[in-house]
This record gives structure tokens, C-alpha cells and sequence, in this order.
């Protein structure tokens, strides 16, 4: 596995950061992930609009602009030479003085990490795989805009440590009031009496890029669609669940706290979909 760092523009095999840098003491940072297929980033726009966007929201200004991008990213790419890649883009607010005030870092750091892509095993999208509704709760968008993409992962590492401790391989929260919001780092839908449901942004939840396809795809097939909220002991009820994100693409889940849903099998909606989200990822290309 080949893996390539480009640090504000030069390329290196390994990297060391300041321990001084913001994103490191506080986890002051936005990124973004990014794959490939044929050695072409997909849906790469969205994720470069939403980066700029996270930085405007915690008032990090990013010294480069979205072609300065693109051009580091396929000379990286290109360094690396695999054959589909992993790409982690972060900005960070820099090296400043060890206490929260950002005021004292006045040069952001900007990092694109490239990677051979580490898959998930075929087995989790024929069978499917197990998740928990865990106690903790997903950060209110009150204290911190869930649509900013932060390097604060706290709240969702522990999520996927009482999910791990359970036995299930992902976590699904609930925020402070109840409702269903997303997993660890992916988006959530259940399909329940033939209609695809997933909880609206209101709930407070990351607005994913491959949610985004996902919804695109139920409404053009006309499928049964809603957005809404739901409780977490709705849930239960689901005859399919599945979970979206860029590196999960369309995963099914057919193990919930131990107990099968729906048949225990991936579900005829979530299988559809999972053709045509492939479908369109072909036509990405």
C-alpha cells in the first residue's frame, strides 16, 4: 500500500506536525473524504464546497482556493500511483499558542493524505451487518452545527466504543430529545411498510453527500419516500435498514441490539438501490 502526504503543497512518504497546531490540541480542524474510482476522485465537488463551507462556519479561512485543490489532489494522487485511493483532506487552524483562542494562529495547514482504499469486506454487503442504538447522544445542532465537519470526533468515538463493547460493528444515536440521527460516520435510512425513511437535518445530523444521491435515487425511481423524525424505538420496527457515507457507499444492516431485521437478510429496497447507487458511481467515472 503506497501512501503519499502532501503538506501545504510538497509531497512526503511520512509527516510530523507541530504539536502546537490547533487541529491536533483541539481538534480546530475541517475535512473532507474523498475516493476514487479508476483513479478518478468522485463526486469531488460537493466535497470540496462542503469543506469550504465547514472552514466559513468556525470563521477558518482556507489560504488556497478550490483549483489549488484539484491540482494538489491529482499531483498526490499521482505520486501515489495506486490503483483507487483513500483521500483524507484537512485543514487545520495551524500552530498558535496553547489555549483555545485561534487569534494567535495565523497560517492554516492544509493536509491531503492519499492512501490505497481499504474496502469493506464484500460479506457486510451480502449479509449485512449489526449495529446498536447506543446511550450516547448525538451532539445538539444547538452546540454544534452537525453540518460543519469538524476533526471533533469525540462524541462519535464513544458511540462506536459502546458499540463495539455490544458486539455490533457501527453505533446509531439518537440526539438529546430522542429522534434517530446517523451512525458514527455515516447517514441513516430505514425502510418501513415499503416507504424509504430517513431522519431529516433537523434532528441534527451531517448532510452526506452520498445521502444526498441516495434521496435523488428514491424520488427519480418513484420510490415511497420521507423525511422526517422518528424515535429511536421506531427503529425497531424497520423491515430494512442500511447505512450511507463515501467509504460505506450503501451498507445494509440486518442485525439490530442482537435481534435480526426484517428477515435478517438485506432487504429488495436496500438491494435496489445498492444497483443503482452502483450504477451511478459507473457513470461518475
Amino acid at each position: 500500500m503506497t501512501t503519499k502526504i502532501n503538506f501545504n503543497g510538497e509531497i512526503h512518504d511520512h509527516l510530523k506536525i507541530s504539536i502546537l497546531d490547533h487541529g491536533f490540541l483541539f481538534g480546530d480542524s475541517v475535512y473532507e473524504v474523498v475516493c476514487t474510482i479508476d483513479s478518478a476522485p468522485y463526486f469531488l465537488d460537493p466535497h470540496l464546497d462542503r469543506l469550504f463551507a465547514s472552514a466559513e462556519a468556525i470563521a477558518l479561512k482556507i489560504p488556497q482556493n478550490k483549483e489549488w485543490f484539484r491540482e494538489q489532489l491529482n499531483i498526490t494522487l499521482g505520486a501515489a500511483g495506486n490503483d483507487d485511493s483513500y483521500i483524507r483532506i484537512i485543514v487545520t487552524r495551524g500552530e498558535g499558542e496553547i489555549n483555545i483562542d485561534p487569534s494567535t494562529c495565523l497560517h492554516p495547514n492544509i493536509i491531503i493524505i492519499v492512501m490505497e482504499i481499504s474496502q469493506y469486506p464484500e460479506s457486510f454487503y451480502e449479509k449485512g451487518i449489526s449495529v446498536a442504538l447506543v446511550s450516547i447522544k448525538r451532539n445538539s445542532r444547538d452546540a454544534l452545527n452537525p453540518n460543519v465537519k469538524t476533526g471533533n470526533y469525540l462524541n462519535n468515538v464513544l458511540a462506536k466504543m459502546e458499540a463495539n463493547k455490544s458486539g455490533a460493528q457501527d453505533a446509531v444515536m439518537v440526539n438529546p430529545w430522542g429522534y434517530l440521527t446517523e451512525g458514527t460516520t455515516s447517514n441513516l435510512f430505514f425502510v418501513r411498510d415499503d416507504q424509504i425513511c430517513t431522519p431529516s437535518l433537523d434532528c441534527g445530523l451531517l448532510s452526506g453527500i452520498t445521502r444526498k444521491k441516495v434521496i435523488q435515487l428514491a424520488k427519480e425511481n418513484d420510490f415511497a419516500f420521507a423525511e422526517g423524525k422518528w424515535t429511536g424505538d421506531e427503529l425497531n420496527d424497520a423491515d430494512e435498514i442500511f447505512l450511507t457515507g463515501t467509504l460505506k457507499k450503501i451498507m445494509p444492516v440486518t442485525c439490530l441490539d442482537g435481534r435480526p431485521v426484517g428477515s435478517g437478510k438485506p432487504g429488495p429496497l436496500t438491494l435496489k438501490l445498492m444497483r443503482l447507487y452502483g450504477d451511478l458511481l459507473k457513470s461518475a467515472e
